[in-house]
This record gives structure tokens, sequence and C-alpha cells, in this order.
């Protein structure tokens, strides 16, 4: 039983934490924001440098995201220094749960990281999955466009590693439900088949745990830990392009649970073949199994999405209402769910019925502010191309000044037009760590305050990279 008194100065340092962001808060938005969006949300727990704090339900965290994600990574860096996260825990019994993409709040909510947890006696290494029970194949909306890659997790949950379809390789666009499809897969493996090891993680995730495990000279245990699952499924394969030993483990973890008879899913943006600076060896057994592709959803299966998140809310919109949604947002489900949250909060803060006219208003704002998502990868390559120097150089251990500033302004600029961690950040820069990079952007800050030309560079650089993926 924990020490009352220990118990008490605990919460009353958590409770003292939030206090300090909530007064920070306050002081940068209007007071109906603040009572409305901030003044719900009650602190859990403090531990280290990451605060976690309850929220209602899911809507606020993506309402927060949507329009203070910058508000509160300020808050946490002056509150608990740059190493600070917030963690997001919905309150079950707070309201309607929704079920997006954990891609879709990667800051401030954090994802946790599978870890390899070696136990003290001769038993196996314990693990979690890290799969979101949200995500059932019950609740993923059926279209054309996705109606290969369904059956065939439909298949594969039920036989996994018996189908033909091994590897699984699921690619497409941002927001088309892959993230949700595999780890319906996971879920329903584990529904039918209790006993089997299915773990869940993003490749970025997984290089994060590649690079500790060299560090910590723990890469038998990491590898072996894998090679131990009985289904593994990665999400956004293509960001383990340009790391070579990362790669390296992953061909050989990849070829253990085939030969075995383990299940292997992946998703990515693009497929196999596309997925230039990958390995030819890992490309090669990505094409063993099935690689399905997911379209854009069409107009009856926008309005499906749209009547069901809708009915996550317990309200009721009128066709006419979701059918000018329909129209005018057609990329992808996330965008459209998106218009849907914004068009709730738009009517609960201004005390407006949900009407034609207040959705055509919130489709327009949608429109002229889609999100725009830019990879580090992105990044590194304008900013090489306009230097004129190779894009592997900034990853090498080079110290010519031109290499340097490049891999600097690279770095700064994935720090501003990014959600990545420092920590990731790093990585992509040959394994850096993350003191490196806050190093790099304060050198390009102290720089570009002293110079003008070198901010208008920055600045040109910052508006092509923006309009190349607009």
């Amino acid at each position: 039983m924990k020490d009352p008194i220990i118990a008490e100065r605990v919460e009353t340092e958590h409770s003292k934490i939030w206090k300090q962001c909530l007064e920070f808060i306050k002081s940068n938005v209007p007071a109906l924001t603040y009572n409305t969006w901030f003044l719900p949300i009650k602190p859990i727990e403090l531990e280290n440098s990451t605060l976690k704090i309850k929220v209602p339900n899911n809507f606020f965290i993506e309402w927060i995201d949507e329009h203070y994600n910058t508000l509160i990574n300020r808050t946490i860096n002056q509150i608990l220094g740059t190493e600070g996260q917030l963690v997001y825990i919905v309150d079950d019994d707070g309201g309607p749960v929704l079920d997006n993409e954990p891609g879709l709040f990667d800051e401030p909510q954090k994802v946790s990281k599978p870890e390899v947890k070696t136990q003290n006696n001769n038993d196996e290494p314990e693990f979690e999955s890290y799969l979101n029970p949200r995500y059932k194949f019950e609740n993923f909306i059926k279209g054309e466009g996705n109606q290969l890659a369904r059956a065939a997790a439909y298949a594969i949950a039920d036989n996994p590693g018996e189908t033909s379809f091994n590897p699984f390789f699921i690619y497409g666009g941002v927001g088309l439900g892959k993230t949700h499809l595999i780890q319906a897969i996971g879920n329903k493996i584990m529904e039918k088949h209790p006993g089997k090891k299915v773990i869940y993680l993003s490749s970025e995730h997984f290089t994060v745990q590649f690079v500790d495990a060299i560090q910590n000279n723990t890469a038998n245990e990491f590898s072996s830990f894998y090679k131990n699952m009985d289904a593994l499924i990665i999400d956004d394969i293509q960001f383990l392009v340009g790391k070579e030993k990362t790669q390296d483990y992953f061909f050989h973890i990849f070829n253990t649970l085939h030969q075995s008879g383990k299940q292997i899913i992946l998703s990515s943006d693009k497929p196999p073949k596309d997925l230039k600076g990958l390995n030819e060896r890992l490309i090669s057994r990505f094409q063993w199994g099935l690689a399905a592709d997911v379209q854009p959803p069409d107009f009856e299966t926008r309005i499906a999405i749209l009547k069901n998140k809708a009915k996550s809310f317990g309200i009721e919109l009128e066709n006419e209402i979701l059918e000018y949604i329909a129209v005018n947002i057609t990329s992808n489900i996330r965008e459209l769910e998106g218009c849907l949250i914004k068009l709730l909060a738009s009517s609960s803060l201004s005390s407006k019925e949900i009407d034609l006219s207040l959705a055509k208003k919130t489709v327009k704002e949608i429109s002229t502010t889609r999100q725009i998502n830019i990879s580090i990868e992105y990044i590194t390559k304008i900013v090489c191309e306009h230097f004129g120097v190779e894009e592997n150089k900034v990853r090498e251990k080079n110290r010519k000044q031109e290499v340097v500033n490049s891999r600097q302004i690279a770095m700064y600029l994935s720090k501003q037009l990014t959600r990545s961690s420092l920590k990731t950040i790093g990585l992509h820069f040959g394994g850096r760590d993350h003191s490196t990079v806050i190093h790099a952007f304060n050198s390009v800050e102290n720089m570009i305050s002293s110079d003008i030309k070198l901010k208008d560079t920055i600045d040109s650089l910052k508006n092509k990279i923006e309009l190349g993926v607009a």
C-alpha cells in the first residue's frame, strides 16, 4: 500500500504543474476557449518529465490538436522543459470515443513504443501488443476503394501465417484507413487466437528501439524478441528508407518469421517497387505475398463515413449537410472526419444550429487550410538540392562547412515543419541524439537573427517545402 504522505506529495506535484500550465494557457486564449476546452482537463500523474492528463473524450484531443497544438507545445516546453511530454488519457465515462489513426495525434499525445522487457525467471519476454482496441473490422467502413485489402485482411485474421497473403503489404495515401485496417487484423487475431503473440508498432518506433538496443549492447535480445512473435505489424514501413543497419536487422527478423510461418503485415504510402532507397532484398520479400492498395473513398462511402462518425457523437445530420461535405471533401477519410469535428466544434462554440450555411463555411475553411504532411526526408531533399550537397553526406560524420550548414538547416526546418520528436529527427541524420538537434536549431536561430540573407534563404526553402506538398 502506498504511503499516504507520498501519495499526497505526488498528487500535489502533478496538480501544481498542471495549474502552472493552465495559467500559461489562460493568458494566451479567450476566456470562452479556456473554459470550454482546458478547464475540464484533469491532471493524473507526473513521471519524470511526462505529465498525464485526463480528457472527457477524443473530441477534445482532436480539437486541441488541430487548433492549439503550438500553444500546448510552448506550454510544455515552458513548464517542463524541452524533454517534456503530455500524455492524454481518455475518460472512459466521458463520452463517445472516436476511431482516428494515432498519427493524427503524434504531438502532444504521446504514442507509447514497445519495450523489450526481460523477466528475472526463465519465462519468455513480456510484451504488450500496442494495438488500439477501438480499431475493429466492425467499425471499418467498407467501400470499393478498400475492397481487396479488406477481403485479404479478413482472411489473414482467420488464419494468420497460413494464407498466401504473407507478407500482407497495404499501401495508399494519408488518412485512408490503413492503420485502422492493419490493427483490426491484429485485434481479430488476438480475439480468435488468444495464445498468439501479436505486436503493432510504427517503423520509426522500431528504429528508435533498435538504436537503443545498439547503444545498450542488447541487439541480440531486440532481434530475438521480434523473431518470437506470431504476427508482426509495422506501420509506415517507408520510414526505413535510408536506415541501412535497421533494414539489415529487420531483414533477418522478416526471414525468420516468414520461414516459421508467422504473419507479417506492413503498411506504406507507396507500393514496394516505389520505395527508393530501401534494400532490394527487402523490396523483393515485400512482394512475396499480397500488395493491396486503398483508394480514396467514393461518394457513397464518404456519406457512410460521415454518418458513422456523427452517430459516434450521438447526433444525426440532415442529408443535404452530409452530401455537401461529401461532395466537397474527397481526398481522404481523415479530412472528412476533421471537417465534421470542426463543424461540431464551431456549432458548440457559437451556440449555433448545425445547418447547411454553417457546413458551407466550415468546408471553405477546411479547403483553404488543409493539413500539410511534410516528411523529414522531403525537407532534407529540398535543402540539399538548394546547397548542392549529396543527401547521404548530411547523415555521415562529415565536418565540411557546407555539409554542416545543410544538416543544421534541415534539422531546423524539420523541427519547425514536422511533429517529429527531437530524437526522431536526430535518427534521420545518422543517428544523432536530441542534443545535437537542439544545438542545430539554436545555431540557425542565432545566425538568422543577424544574417538577413540567410533568413530570406530559409524562408524561401520553407515556402518551397510547403508548396511542394500542399
